[in-house]
């Protein structure tokens, strides 16, 4: 009974390859990047597997959508190096990168509200103060390097005046306010391409539509994301059971 039982634990690459979808080379490669414990071999020099190392591909496989492949590869050749705890300090960084997205949502909805349309502008953003403040300064404020702020503009989302003395870039308080939203929303993971449009519509048309729908769109993002962690956390604490 004993034989047999070893015997249907025993598990070809294909056999873990068919049940997602994968290649057998995948499997290999998985366990060639520490993902997989290291595969027993047949006196020929085949690979074998076990349910344990379908659990690990189970868990693998989970904490993709939430973590992404290099967190997710990392946690699991933690694990199967027996540092655990390292393992849980990768799912602790991940977790606070997820909140700290959240944080940086909560603060781009903030700046859309300071973009609301006031009845006297009928549906435009509001007039610039007098004045303004130079490239150094507000790239200091953001955090951010001047040849970005240039970059930005090049791409069309901000449009800094010139003072016609010096030839400085002078950013009013819509360029500031323009500049920030950009900020907030690379940080958010939007290419400029994506987020070039945005702002124009908001400058030309006065209206909101396109951040809200974006908003939106990110929202459901960090939604799926958060509840991708959870099902790739229970798969992994089957595997480590299923370790012992």
């Amino acid at each position: 009974m004993g034989k047999n039982s070893q015997s249907e634990d025993r598990l070809r690459p294909v056999d873990l390859a068919r049940g997602h979808g994968l290649s057998t080379q995948a499997i290999r490669n998985y366990e060639e990047a520490g993902i997989l414990p290291a595969a027993a071999r047949t006196p020929h020099g085949y690979r074998t597997y076990t349910s344990l190392h379908a659990g690990a591909l189970r868990a693998f496989l989970a904490l993709l959508p939430g973590h992404g492949h290099r967190t997710a590869a990392a946690i699991l050749r933690a694990v199967n190096q027996g540092a655990d705890d390292g393992a849980f300090r990768l799912l602790d960084e991940s977790h606070a990168q997820l909140l700290d997205d959240r944080q940086t949502l909560r603060a781009v909805e903030s700046a859309l509200r300071d973009l609301k349309p006031t009845r006297a502008g009928h549906g435009t953003a509001p007039a610039p103060r007098p004045g303004g403040t130079f490239i150094g300064p507000l790239a200091t404020e953001l955090g951010v390097r001047p040849a970005t702020l240039r970059k930005w503009e090049r791409a069309g989302l901000v449009c800094p005046r010139r003072d016609p003395q010096t030839g400085y870039r002078v950013y009013d308080e819509a360029d500031v306010r323009d500049a920030r939203l950009a900020h907030q929303l690379r940080r958010g993971g939007y290419l400029l391409e994506q987020i070039g449009p945005l702002l124009a519509q908001v400058r030309t048309a006065g209206g909101l539509e396109p951040l809200e729908a974006a908003l939106g769109d990110w929202h459901a993002r960090l939604s799926a994301r958060g509840r991708a962690m959870l099902t790739g956390a229970a798969e992994l604490e089957a595997y480590l059971r299923r370790r012992g």
